[in-house]
């Protein structure tokens, strides 16, 4: 059964967006290739153990932070808060929850002030800041931009073996959801999460974790991320091509997902939809539906669900990985199952569960 995380009795922080995530990597000049030549994120500044990097739109110092170790992992998952008592907030937030926390007032990374970190209660590097140093918005240096253009970040992705229990916590924290993936016995398999007003800055996925499982950049058009895969095409580097292009039901947006050198998994995202109204209702989709991970129906290579990047703790350890008891989305829908469907069969009403019969709309 499901423990709950408690909600403190002290307010929860004030956030108003996923603002960056710092990752571990083993080798800095590959991953130099990867985020700076092949998808055009801009350098703001870099040395000979960490590269930090923005996308076009971003006025904050970075958006991704590289770092040079030994192991390749998540240090931080890093949130903007709405102002510099929301740090206050987050750090007494997180005390009454009894988690681990450290305070720098000099921040953790370049052109980040003071900053907390937490050890969350699934286990994942939390960052909650608001001082930032600002920096250069591109959007009008047209000489600078690229056919497979990154504008923002736009989200993360967890992993956890206990999607309920952090989908609680998460609301406790002043997440929102905007769709979700059940089955018909209450099993949650996901959770698309939000502070900003679009469909998520963190979703949950149901796996063993805590692990990363993704962070997504967005695109303008469809095009851009076309162009990406051509580009990894001409590089001879298609292999690093894990799932899409393709239609998401969930969220709708149009992906792409790739790996770079440590298999960190990256996602290129667009064309998802407002969320901003208070009674923005939830979408739940059926964890049998072949159409909810990919709107043309596509099966969703196994490696999705199995891989995902370790996150480390606050002395830079790797957290361990707990397995998920719950049944899994992969073992559900991947396979010769006999289960998904496309069109869902009503025999009561003749016809499927979208309302339509022989491509006719009744």
């Amino acid at each position: 059964m499901t423990n709950f995380v408690p909600t403190p009795t002290v307010p929860a922080p004030d956030i108003v967006r996923c603002a960056y995530m710092e990752i571990v990597v083993t080798d800095l000049a590959k991953s130099r290739e990867f985020y700076v030549d092949l998808l055009g994120l801009h350098v703001t500044e870099e040395d000979e153990n960490a590269i930090y990097l923005r996308s076009l739109e971003e006025f904050i110092h970075h958006n991704l932070v590289l770092r040079k170790g030994p192991i390749a992992a998540v240090a931080a998952f890093a949130y903007r808060v709405k102002s510099p008592a929301e740090v206050d907030a987050a750090e007494a937030y997180y005390k009454e929850l009894g988690c681990r926390t450290e305070r720098r007032k000099e921040g953790f990374t370049k052109g980040i002030g003071d900053s907390v970190r937490v050890e969350d209660p699934l286990g994942f590097p939390y960052e909650f800041f608001y001082e930032t140093e600002h920096v250069e918005r591109l959007t009008q240096r047209y000489d600078l931009y690229s056919a497979g253009e990154l504008v923002r970040l736009d989200h993360f992705n967890q992993v956890t073996p206990d999607v309920p229990r952090g989908r609680k916590y998460l609301e406790d924290l002043g997440f929102r959801v905007s769709e979700d993936i059940q089955d018909s016995d209450g099993v949650t398999y996901a959770a698309w999460m939000h502070r900003k007003q679009t469909v998520h800055d963190t979703a949950l996925t149901g796996g063993n974790g805590p692990r990363m499982h993704h962070v997504a950049f967005a695109t303008h058009e469809k095009h851009n991320i076309i162009q990406i895969c051509d580009k990894m095409g001409a590089l001879r580097i298609s292999d690093r091509i894990e799932r899409g292009p393709g239609r998401h039901g969930v969220s709708n947006a149009f992906y792409l997902y790739i790996l770079d050198p440590d298999s960190h998994r990256i996602e290129i995202y667009t064309q998802d939809y407002y969320t901003g109204d208070p009674d923005n209702p939830t979408i739940t989709w059926d964890v049998h539906d072949n159409q909810r991970r990919d709107w043309w129906g596509n099966p969703v290579v196994p490696s999705w669900y199995t891989e995902a990047s370790l996150v480390l703790d606050l002395d830079g350890n790797p957290q361990p990985v707990i397995e998920r008891t719950d049944a899994s989305e992969m073992a559900v829908t991947v396979g010769a199952d006999g289960f998904s469907y496309t069109r869902k069969d009503d025999s009561a009403a003749g016809t499927d569960a979208v309302g339509f019969k022989l491509g006719a709309q009744v």
